[in-house]
């Protein structure tokens, strides 16, 4: 899905030239890009999960990391302290901007190293795991790194040169896939994926500096560093609010069920998440960038938003509500009998994200329209939701866990709905049609995978030619429901494939008789 605007084409996305463009051809290309990225991340990331849970780490010693992981990625906001939204919504990000950009990631990346030190030794009391401690350490050492990415990367988006943050994406996840892969098989057990961290930290920072250079300076500015950490400060404060409601699951799971059960919570959530991203949130980096030149614009940003909504309904809720049917089988055949437990779980979660992704850009769209103040009570309250749903939930049992994130998914759609269509100005007749059209493709795409489960074969016998089978009747009814049903997506998908398919048309067209 592309969002459309009157004039598509943007500035040329040279490395050399100035960050004060904001594209880099159409947003169609840039969709495109991001889409490649997207897609590379994931299938390294999901060939390693794949790989290092069926045969070398057992359910607790993923359970071990993801623990450590989500400690400190509740700590890690500050990492990045709103530089990325900062750059992305400045008029020029001229070098001076850049250079103080540059600096306060450097001196911030320092203090997120030590705090994370810090809290190293009483998580690991906390959960009487004494190997956290080293995990959390290796952890600290990677967002050391991190800074040299940040800012380049920030820079490359906001000319919409997603070719750059592709190339440097895909350096970084390699670097990760190998690392992890190769310690994992020498038996270094949950450390592998801690030092995997690093050597993706360490290979995103050469890329983005060779793409991007931003190189260190002393010449900072008070009052500069200032006004970029008075940005940063609002932001921190958000994403530390929303980095609590999405980290402490695995914790509190950790804590109530202990490590084997926080590894297959950790393991469900991971799969629907990158199922999520795959389908959708490639091109969702493209919308900040875009949406930022509709305002600048003077366009109404409602038509558009209700694109995205469209968008979004046509190709994940489908996505998991098939996932969710088929989760035995797609469990089983990827992690093996050992991880079956993970199923139930992944299942729930798996319907839950469809709430999620029902208003999307919850975060961003308020953050563009200067709505800072009244985005951080909402994310607060959400916050509360989450860990309150979470915590009653995982008192229970592990299968509870997953299914406070449905009830916690509806609360939120509720908590966001009124105040995000007053921001935005969407339509509710429009975005109920939506709705409405999203649930029928859903129901017609999963029917063929109901259909293998309980009449065909069962989740248990079904194999991989049988879920291959399923998945390519379901993709076909997929087809065939957004046509018949008239999805409002229908347009935009239609446009982008044909915008993929046109290269290759010409090319053949070229080619010689």
């Amino acid at each position: 899905m592309s969002t459309r605007t009157d004039n598509p084409d943007t500035p040329s996305a040279d490395p050399s030239a100035s960050d004060s463009g904001r594209g880099s051809g159409s947003v169609k290309s840039a969709a495109l890009w991001a889409a490649a990225s997207q897609y590379t991340q994931f299938i390294m990331q999901f060939a390693t999960s794949v790989i290092v849970s069926r045969f070398f780490l057992k359910p607790e010693e993923i359970g071990l990391f993801s623990v450590a992981l989500a400690a400190a990625m509740i700590l890690s906001v500050i990492q990045d302290f709103g530089l990325t939204r900062y750059l992305g919504r400045h008029p020029t990000a001229d070098e001076d901007t850049v250079r103080h950009c540059t600096v306060i990631a450097a001196a911030f990346s320092f203090v997120l190293a030590a705090l994370i030190l810090a809290i190293a030794w009483p998580v690991a009391r906390f959960y009487a795991e004494p190997r956290l401690f080293p995990i959390l350490g290796l952890i600290a050492g990677s967002y050391l790194l991190n800074p040299w990415s940040i800012v380049p990367v920030a820079l490359l988006s906001r000319r919409l040169d997603f070719r750059g943050t592709f190339i440097v994406n895909a350096a970084g996840s390699t670097a990760n896939s190998a690392c992890a892969l190769t310690l994992a098989a020498l038996g270094f057990s949950a450390e592998s994926l801690a030092w995997a961290m690093i050597a993706q930290a360490g290979v995103r920072a050469v890329a983005a500096q060779v793409l991007r250079p931003t190189p260190p300076s002393l010449h900072v500015r008070f009052e500069r560093a200032r006004e970029i950490i008075g940005f940063g400060s609002g932001s921190a404060v958000l994403y530390l609010s929303g980095g609590i409601g999405m980290r402490t699951p695995d914790l509190i799971v950790g804590r109530m069920q202990g490590m084997s059960a926080a590894g297959l919570f950790s393991r469900g959530v991971a799969l629907a998440s990158q199922l999520h991203y795959l389908v959708a949130g490639a091109v969702g980096s493209i919308y900040y960038p875009t949406f930022a030149r509709l305002r600048d614009e003077g366009k109404d940003l409602g038509p558009y938003y209700e694109r995205v909504v469209a968008a979004h309904g046509a190709i994940v809720w489908p996505a998991m509500a098939l996932l969710a049917v088929l989760s035995e089988p797609v469990i089983l055949l990827l992690y093996g009998p050992g991880w079956a437990e993970a199923a139930p779980l992944l299942a729930l979660v798996a319907v839950a994200e469809c709430c999620f992704v029902a208003l999307p850009l919850h975060m961003d769209l308020p953050i563009l329209l200067g709505r800072l103040r009244q985005l951080l009570w909402f994310n607060l309250a959400d916050t509360a939701l989450s860990v309150g749903t979470l915590a009653m939930g995982a008192a229970i049992g592990v299968e509870a866990a997953a299914a406070s994130r449905l009830v916690y998914g509806l609360g939120w759609f509720c908590l966001y709905a009124l105040w995000l269509q007053r921001l935005v100005g969407f339509s509710w007749k429009a975005a109920l049609r939506i709705y409405a059209a999203s649930a029928g493709v859903a129901l017609v795409t999963i029917a063929p995978a109901v259909l293998a489960v309980t009449v065909w074969r069962t989740p248990q016998t079904l194999g991989f030619i049988g879920l291959a089978a399923t998945g390519l009747a379901s993709g076909l009814a997929w087809l065939a429901a957004i046509a018949m049903l008239r999805h409002p997506s229908r347009g935009d998908l239609a446009g982008m494939a044909v915008h993929v398919t046109t290269p290759l048309r010409a090319r053949l067209r070229r080619r010689p008789v």
